[in-house]
């Protein structure tokens, strides 16, 4: 008889603490025996509607007709963009504490599209982070939810590609953060990957604590954001924490960027938890030093 794989109240312990567009006609995905998730998505259609425009920018309501579902995003873009950015948000973050940064983004010239994820409790139906399910999904052969997130991320970045014809960064905020991880390392054609306030999920090594082999390990490993850094170089990783963080500890956000590869960059941050605007600032920096213009 199949070992039941970790018990749903220590799952919820650790989530308290803590792809492609193309011509594939038939969706799929695979996990390969060191637990690396590769997909083959379906096609996606999309459905616009332009909220606001003027000289600066544009900011389109974007829903992306998935294999699995609707998804919503939000897309602001200056008209000459040198960069853009798929944002994966928080556990709970809504679109209405970024309409500011993203304005902000704009005027730096990045064009920056919300990401509404699945089960994030906003208009992308879904159910909220839960591996056991996800894991009876993936012993059936079923899509896992996590992975159609991937999915969605992917699916993102190649409409931005599309229609901007610039670099496109993969970038989450705490929970968001790791899905961005497995994003930019399943699909090269990322540019690269910022993690805010995030780290691994830590079932991998709780999986390994209780004796599991197998496919318990093997999908364990296949949601863990480590498991691509390998993946994502030699495209960069930028690593951002707070020292006072009192949801994602500081510590493993540092043992997560030093399980990064190089160019890798670790930033510490003032506040707490999750993107600031201290955080927006400094990545504005950064990214002024490589695309040659500010706000």
């Amino acid at each position: 008889m199949r070992k039941v794989f970790i018990s749903l109240s220590l799952l919820i312990l650790f989530i308290a603490f803590a792809g492609c567009t193309g011509s594939a006609t038939k969706p799929s995905y695979a996990v390969d025996s060191k637990g690396t998730l590769s997909v083959s998505c379906a096609p996606v259609t999309t459905s616009e509607t332009v909220l606001f425009t003027n000289e600066t920018y544009t900011k389109t309501k974007i829903v992306m007709h998935t294999q699995s579902g609707d998804v919503v995003t939000y897309l602001a873009a200056p008209r000459q963009p040198t960069a853009a950015i798929v944002y994966v948000p928080g556990a709970g973050e809504k679109l209405v504490g970024h309409e500011e940064r993203m304005i902000r983004y704009t005027a730096a010239g990045f064009a920056f599209l919300f990401v509404d994820t699945r089960g994030n409790g906003a208009e992308t139906p879904g159910y909220p982070l839960n591996p056991q399910l996800d894991f009876n999904r993936f012993l059936k052969g079923d899509w896992p939810q996590y992975y159609l997130t991937v999915c969605d991320l992917v699916a993102s970045r190649q409409i931005l590609s599309d229609r901007l014809s610039v670099p496109v960064y993969a970038m989450g905020s705490s929970n968001g953060g790791r899905y961005a991880a497995v994003a930019a390392g399943v699909d090269p054609d990322f540019a690269g990957y910022v993690g805010i306030s995030t780290s691994d999920w830590g079932i991998l090594d709780s999986a390994i604590k209780e004796g599991y082999t197998g496919d318990p390990i093997r999908f364990s490993t296949s949601i863990e954001p480590s498991t691509y850094f390998s993946k994502i170089s030699p495209h960069p990783v930028w690593i951002f924490h707070a020292v006072n963080d009192p949801i994602i500890p500081f510590g493993n956000g540092k043992q997560f960027f030093q399980s990064a590869k190089e160019p890798k960059t670790f930033i510490e941050f003032s506040g707490e938890h999750g993107i600031n605007p201290d955080v927006d600032e400094r990545i504005i920096m950064q990214w002024a030093q490589i695309y040659g213009r500010q706000e």
